[in-house]
């Protein structure tokens, strides 16, 4: 079987990263436009509602016209955008987030591919409060550092390029310092918590890769649950997953950004103080892997049918 793939943004950073994953499989045939049509909205039409899947690459807007314009029934869509994640109709594209994720990506027509942020910190967050450790109401906080890569075009020339007008050659920038984010309203909802977390992004001078950890007061969660607890229930959680890793924390004295840059692996950890009631929930990732790009093809593979590693960089 032969599956016909459009990438619609197929010149951006997540865009590339998916060509490379696509490149050389003889099940998928991509179907591109030359330079010169890629803004034309009658050719991108065509390609669009030619196409068995889209993959969307776009700033949200474009991608939301995008939609407007797939008026194939038959067409099935993955949104890397923004636009979609907590939107009604579209099926969230987190394969390990729940038992029956996978299998609704697979049935789902549309579905919304999650941001690099929400994919760590709903990887730490969403098994806890599901078997009860984290109340939904609990208060949580989540900070870290992700690659420049995260930021698109502009982000990546500010720090390949410090000498021109607006470039850095700073090696780490806190943002978000209104306490607002894009991607708050895709935690809240889909680690199912009443209250947005405290988000503290920073980027670092590293062109992929990024580390987010969540920090638990266990002594004060009403079940007062142990590291190990903890521990056991993501171990639980992901333990069929060919992605999603829970580690051993023994002998790991520090963590870098670019632990697994450059695959489509996420590395879950827990550390812990018990004296304290201390535990540090950290996940490993590349932005442009697990957080982009890898989770896009991934769930291509899921929805048409394939082995949902294929592709991938693990």
């Amino acid at each position: 079987m032969t599956i016909t793939v459009f990438i619609d943004g197929a010149a951006g950073t997540t865009g590339l990263e998916i060509a490379d994953r696509l490149a050389g499989r003889a099940e998928i045939e991509l179907i591109a436009l030359a330079d010169e049509d890629r803004k034309n909205a009658k050719k991108r039409a065509q390609a669009l509602n030619a196409a068995d899947f889209v993959i969307l690459c776009l700033p949200d807007d474009a991608a939301r016209e995008a939609v407007e314009l797939t008026t194939n029934p038959a067409t099935r869509i993955i949104d890397a955008s923004t636009a979609h994640r907590i939107a009604d109709g579209w099926t969230y594209g987190f394969a390990e987030l729940e038992p029956s994720q996978a299998a609704a990506i697979h049935d789902a027509r549309l579905v919304s591919n999650p941001g690099c942020w929400p994919t760590g910190f709903l990887a730490l967050v969403r098994p806890l409060v599901r078997a009860g450790l984290i109340p939904p109401d609990w208060p949580l906080s989540a900070s870290g550092a992700s690659g420049y890569s995260g930021g698109g075009k502009a982000m990546i020339s500010e720090f390949e390029n410090a000498s021109d007008a607006g470039g850095t050659d700073t090696a780490f920038r806190a943002y978000g310092l209104g306490l607002e984010h894009k991607h708050l309203p895709e935690m809240q909802k889909h680690a199912r918590i009443e209250h947005a977390p405290i988000f503290q992004p920073a980027v670092a001078r590293a062109y992929r890769g990024m580390l987010i950890e969540v920090p638990l007061a266990l002594h004060a969660l009403p079940r007062k649950p142990s590291v190990q607890a903890i521990e056991a229930a993501l171990a639980d959680a992901y333990r069929d997953s060919p992605v999603v890793y829970v580690l051993p924390t023994e002998g790991v004295a520090a963590l870098t950004v670019e632990e697994v840059a450059g695959t489509d692996r996420m590395h879950l950890r827990v550390f812990g103080n018990p004296e304290r009631g201390h535990a540090r929930l950290v996940a490993t990732l590349d932005n442009l892997g697990k957080g982009a790009g890898g989770a896009a093809v991934q769930n291509l593979n899921i929805m048409a049918g394939l082995d949902q590693t294929a592709g991938l960089v693990l």
